[in-house]
């Protein structure tokens, strides 16, 4: 007897064993799918995980339902690297394989109800309902669940089915449809006797009484003789004026064959590629300590300042690479960020790109998946977010992790709560690749690494070109109120160099890191704020919509004249957001052309790339934006960046606020000045004599370096110590305090120390659910697997408390 261990889509942590004959055993290899029953009626898409002999002892198996592929899905190399995954960031192998998978790999099962014909029933009174299922069964041969809503006009149904099924009249099956849908393109021809020019000619003078029909021929034969062979259908459709129906003519009469033809869902590349720039001086030098680097350690730290030229060094990299037939992967922490590269890298290896993550279709990215199988030539270089770890990489050779200090690597939620830099960097040791971590601003721990010699370390100090960093300047906001120097929340410094800026034709960035209008509508009568219902929060005011919307929980409301607490009409928004700075800036500047890039304004698929094109061809003039716009992107018009308020990044309840907010304003500070002229920066602040600010507008990346670094020794943070978190969730705030301290005590008894907590965050509250936080210090030279068995099994006693049942208990490693 064989068996074969299955991963299933589900957050248990335990393979499933399902017993399998001996063709199917031999047949099954790890990375395999299989559809196999689970529970009562369910069937799951599967991955085997393991095939052996060994029955298990605790439940008599089930039989797999059938093998869905030819070849392995997954490689041997992934499921390591899943594996990896859940033991790191504890959590189970399928919520990795769900995370991993595209949606259309994990085939669903669908309940169709139909007539039941194997057993005799007896008549009996049936109601109008369930008359009309019977009705509709009886000319069609199977109905979805979906078809009986529509029928009934009514979503709870399963009352009447389950009546029918009682009353033996139907039955219920379960089967699985597969949710990939191949792109198909229809490619027309003539028919071989009419492609002869004689007979060709003799067939148009027949067709004089139908000249609709005359021009679709003469179309084809012309658009065939360019192209030399077969026509895609839209083509010729476009090129004549009489619609389908000529055409369909042609069809039905043999004249023109059509045939379907399956194809891709990427766009090709048209152009002619390029050879790569030539790199300066200090390039090169950078790109041979790299090699060097890479000859000893398999991870290097490519610390560049903006606009250095770090990509150009990367395209060097990836070339040697793609000649020696290696594939290369470059990971990028935002979706925005693939929208300027792609062209970037297309017009060096054309189709030899392509691109993996969320805003793709399911349909796109499972033809990236199949490609990147099949050692494809069209993703010989895959780009994309923090996903593209996941892909079955069958000969990589090096992973590009560019803004590697970016947060937007981490995955918050749902699990698996992977890092996507830590998780690349384990790829490629599975792979014996090598990896390169850039940035103009490293991770402290990144950093760290590559100081005490664990990684190599690359540093570029100079801008390409020569040219100088940008001047940075602080505005004390608090000198400027004082002397009634604000027009709104622009001081006359910001303002006049937004127009001069704008009168050298150059381009203008603004930074606001929070949008909509106002984060809060306070009543001037009674001082309260409309408050989400859900959330412990106030309603953000989005203008443009006339909505008062929650950013936690989505839930949105129209905006009241009135005060919901006292009825007084003197509503007045405080603070500001991305969409009152473009308001108030194109009230003091009519003629400026203002746009504004922010999670509003780019939801659709294109959104950035149209944002982004836009601003380059230099139909923007000023670009007002969240973080987004800080990140790696390259205009070289921009002469200056304003940042509207530096104080709300540094006064944040996080260990990690002074690095990011040095990371943040270094980063979009950066975006100015990347040609000749030096570009300026202006920092609004009401305290610019913070430490980091300082450091900021010196470029002193070593000085902050050095500060945290010794404030986070002493406080026993990363990268001195690991840290679990453990939220705790519950409707009920008595119950989750309850249980939350039961698990801090428990902690306590088994560590010692370095628990912290539990405490309630800054937001309570989030959907209704309360929440509060548990800390756990891990020391960084501690058996990390021995302090994760004990985390697990107090995770485990928790869930087994009766009290407890109901706790929502998240597990997060490296949370921060």
């Amino acid at each position: 007897m064989y068996f074969i261990d299955v991963i299933l889509p589900i957050p248990i942590k335990q393979a499933f064993t399902y017993a399998v004959n001996v063709h199917e055993a031999h047949f099954l290899k790890p990375g395999h799918r299989v559809a196999v029953p689970f529970g009562k009626s369910k069937i799951y898409t599967g991955i085997v995980y393991r095939v052996h002999q060994t029955p298990p002892q605790m439940y008599e198996t089930k039989e797999i339902d059938q093998i869905l592929d030819e070849h392995p899905l997954v490689t041997q190399t992934q499921l390591k690297h899943w594996q990896w995954i859940a033991d790191y960031y504890l959590c189970s192998m399928g919520e990795v394989m769900r995370a991993a998978l595209p949606g259309a790999f994990l085939l669903e099962s669908e309940t169709i109800i139909r007539l039941q014909t194997e057993r005799p029933y007896t008549e009996v009174t049936l109601s109008a309902q369930e008359e009309l299922i019977l009705e509709a069964l009886e000319n069609r041969q199977q109905l979805h669940l979906n078809d009986v809503r529509n029928l009934l006009e009514k979503k709870q149904v399963l009352g009447v089915i389950q009546a029918l099924i009682d009353k033996n009249r139907v039955a219920l099956v379960e089967t699985l449809y597969e949710q990939y849908i191949p792109k198909m393109v229809s490619y027309l021809q003539l028919a071989p006797e009419f492609q002869e020019e004689a007979a060709l000619t003799a067939l148009l003078d027949e067709m004089q009484r139908a000249p609709k029909q005359k021009e679709v021929l003469m179309q084809l034969f012309m658009l065939s003789a360019r192209q030399s062979g077969a026509v895609k259908r839209q083509d010729l459709l476009s090129a004549v004026s009489g619609g389908t129906a000529p055409l369909k003519a042609l069809i039905d009469k043999g004249i023109v064959l059509q045939e379907k033809k399956q194809t891709d869902r990427k766009a090709l590349w048209e152009q002619e590629t390029a050879a790569s720039k030539g790199l300066s001086e200090a390039q090169q030098k950078a790109l041979e300590q790299i090699r060097a680097e890479f000859a000893e350690k398999s991870v290097c730290l490519f610390h560049g300042v903006t606009s250095s030229g770090k990509t150009e060094v990367y395209v060097k990299l990836i070339e040697e690479m793609l000649d020696a037939g290696k594939q290369v992967l470059y990971m990028l922490p935002e979706i925005a960020l693939t929208t300027q590269l792609i062209s970037r890298l297309q017009y060096y290896f054309g189709d030899r790109v392509a691109v993996y993550h969320s805003r793709y279709s399911v349909h796109e990215r499972v033809e990236v998946w199949n490609q990147v199988l099949r050692q494809d030539a069209k993703a010989q270089l895959v780009i994309g977010a923090r996903s593209t770890v996941f892909l079955p990489f069958q000969d990589l050779g090096l992973i590009i992790v560019d803004e590697e200090h970016e947060h937007s690597f981490k995955q918050y939620s749902p699990a698996p709560r992977y890092h996507g830099r830590d998780s690349a960097i384990v790829l490629g040791a599975l792979t014996q690749a090598k990896v390169l971590l850039g940035s103009a601003t490293p991770a402290l721990e990144s950093f760290h690494n590559a100081s005490t010699g664990k990684y190599g370390l690359v540093s570029l100090k100079e801008r390409f070109g020569k040219v100088l960093l940008p001047d940075t300047q602080l505005v004390d906001l608090r000198d400027k109120n004082r002397k009634k120097r604000m027009r709104g929340h622009f001081s006359d410094t910001l303002l006049e160099a937004i127009k001069e800026t704008l009168s050298e034709d150059k381009q203008v960035i603004l930074f606001k890191n929070r949008r909509g209008f106002a984060p809060i509508m306070e009543c001037m009568t009674c001082g309260s704020a409309p408050q989400c219902p859900n959330c412990d929060v106030s309603l953000t005011f989005h203008k443009a919509k006339g909505q008062l919307r929650c950013h936690y929980c989505g839930y949105a409301t129209p905006i009241t004249k009135h005060c919901g607490a006292c009825g007084s009409m003197s509503l007045d928004p405080k603070g500001f957001g991305t969409e009152q700075i473009q308001n108030e800036l194109q009230e003091l500047l009519p003629e400026a052309r203002i746009s504004r890039m922010d999670q509003d304004t780019t939801k659709g698929k294109h959104a950035h790339a149209k944002l982004i094109h836009a601003f380059e061809q230099g139909e923007i003039d000023v670009l007002v934006g969240t973080q987004m716009l800080a990140k790696g992107l390259d205009f070289r018009a921009v002469g200056l960046v304003g940042v509207m308020q530096a104080d709300t990044l540094l006064n944040f309840p996080d260990f990690r606020a002074h690095e990011r907010s040095f990371q943040l304003l270094s980063q979009v500070a950066g975006r100015a000045g990347r040609t000749k002229d030096r570009g300026k920066v202006l920092i609004q602040a009401y305290n610019p004599e913070h430490m980091i600010l300082q450091q900021v507008t010196t470029h002193d990346f070593d000085g902050m370096f050095k500060d945290e670094m010794e404030q986070r020794r002493h406080y026993g943070y990363p990268p001195f110590n690991r840290l679990i978190r453990f939220t705790f969730k519950h409707r009920n705030f008595e119950t989750m305090q309850n249980g939350s301290r039961w698990f801090a005590k428990a902690l306590e008894a088994q560590f010692n120390d370095g628990v912290l907590g539990p405490e309630i965050p800054p937001v309570g509250r989030i959907r209704n659910e309360y929440l509060s936080h548990v800390l756990l210090k891990v020391p960084i030279h501690a058996g990390i697997k021995a302090y994760k068995g004990k985390v697990g099994q107090l995770v485990r006693n928790f869930e087994a408390q009766k009290p407890f049942a109901r706790i929502k208990l998240v597990v997060d490693v490296d949370p921060y």
